[in-house]
């Protein structure tokens, strides 16, 4: 197999990562002209990837690009501890059951970026089920305690005194026996990710192999603009969205965002990106115009571009020709999360709680241009918003100052 030269490898690779280590040691790797093991560990700990999740795989579909092995793990065993990652407390464990129909749909996903030919897709239940305890006892003997509690969130929440149980200790120590298991060269993640590949790298140097290449990506933001994008916090763009979903909840995104986005989410050269940047500041171009741009181009990857024009379509039919009128009845929160039901049961808008979780129910409610499918789903005020009941009633949604 022909490879690009390993200069030039190295060059694309390292466009647009954050933490590359180490540089010389990937270099290194790349004039062995052999196809190296690249490894990406994703939790199913809930049934959609987003574009937050595509950031990542993107980068791994350059390294299978250049005639690297791609390796893609579903943490299916791992998804039962829970990744402390950024977290100020313990994640609830989720029950096998919930993590197996999580991980049936993930690896389905993922190939709408990654090549199925070329993926070797592997469940770290495979050789973490398998341990007994002696071998968790040997594995947690490989790393100490003060070296865990370098961790920012580990040391922040033990300055606050907030608990931290045993099992979260474990979960870097068993991520980073995936890339034993596996024998990777390479492991990429997010920045959130970088203690946990670190961790790899030791666990794999005391266990007699070479450590591996870590490489971490951005996380971007959701489409509110501020928290990172996650199912959580409702501001997510799902993979499996419908097209004009989608295409509005990338319109939705703050004008800040739309060339961050462009730069980590599609193939949009970068100098069309730079004079973008410089044509918005100007005020040559309409950051909406811009944003059209971008919109159209993720709904093309994930589709194709009939159908993201016709998105399109659909977004200028609503949002651009009148049909949502100039004023409307401006309504004002104090800061914070809402279970959606509850919001709008404040405003009276509807005869009762049950009619408003039918309507829900049947798609006829929209926050921010998205879709609220769960009467259970919560949503975020912190600025100005809007609400659709239906096909007619609008509403805007205001954080009081």
């Amino acid at each position: 197999m022909s490879f690009l030269e390993p200069e030039k490898q190295l060059e694309v690779l390292k466009k647009n990562a954050v933490d590359l280590v180490s540089e010389s040691e990937l270099l290194e790797k790349l004039k062995e002209k052999r196809p190296l093991k690249v490894k990406l560990g994703v939790d199913p700990s809930r049934p959609d990837l987003h574009l937050g999740h595509a950031v990542v795989l993107r980068k791994l579909k350059e390294f299978q690009d250049l005639g690297h092995h791609v390796i893609l793990i579903i943490g299916d065993f791992t998804a039962r501890i829970g990744d402390p990652s950024g977290r100020n407390s313990t994640r609830p464990m989720l029950s096998e059951e919930e993590v197996k129909k999580n991980a049936n749909t993930y690896a389905e996903q993922a190939f709408k970026i990654l090549d199925r030919e070329k993926t070797e897709i592997r469940f770290n239940a495979e050789w973490l089920e398998k341990m007994n305890f002696a071998d968790v006892i040997s594995l947690a003997g490989k790393y100490t305690v003060a070296r865990m509690l370098e961790r920012d969130d580990f040391a922040k929440r033990l300055k606050e005194g907030i608990p931290i149980s045993i099992s979260e200790f474990l979960y870097p120590l068993a991520q980073a026996y995936d890339s034993v298991a596996i024998q990777a060269d390479v492991e990429l993640g997010g920045t959130d990710q970088l203690f946990n590949l670190l961790v790899g790298r030791k666990i794999q140097e005391e266990y007699d192999q070479k450590p591996q290449i870590v490489l971490t990506m951005p996380i971007i933001e959701g489409t509110d603009g501020k928290l990172k994008m996650s199912k959580s916090y409702g501001n997510y763009v799902a993979f499996n969205d419908e097209p004009s979903e989608m295409y509005g909840k990338i319109m939705s995104i703050p004008d800040e965002l739309i060339t961050k986005y462009m730069r980590l989410l599609t193939d949009i050269p970068e100098k069309d990106i730079e004079n973008y940047e410089k044509m918005m500041q100007s005020g040559k171009i309409n950051p909406r115009d811009v944003k059209m741009k971008l919109a159209r181009e993720i709904v093309s990857f994930f589709y194709d571009e009939e159908t993201a024009k016709k998105a399109e379509e659909n977004f200028i039919k609503v949002f651009r020709r009148k049909e949502i009128p100039d004023e409307m009845p401006e309504l004002y929160f104090e800061p914070g999360e809402y279970n959606i039901v509850d919001l709008i049961d404040e405003l009276k808008i509807l005869p009762s709680r049950s009619e408003i979780k039918r309507t829900i129910m049947q798609g006829g409610v929209y926050f921010n241009n998205h879709r609220i499918s769960n009467f259970k789903d919560t949503v975020i005020i912190e600025n100005e918003h809007l609400l659709r009941i239906g096909k007619r009633k609008f509403y805007k949604i205001k954080a009081k100052s």
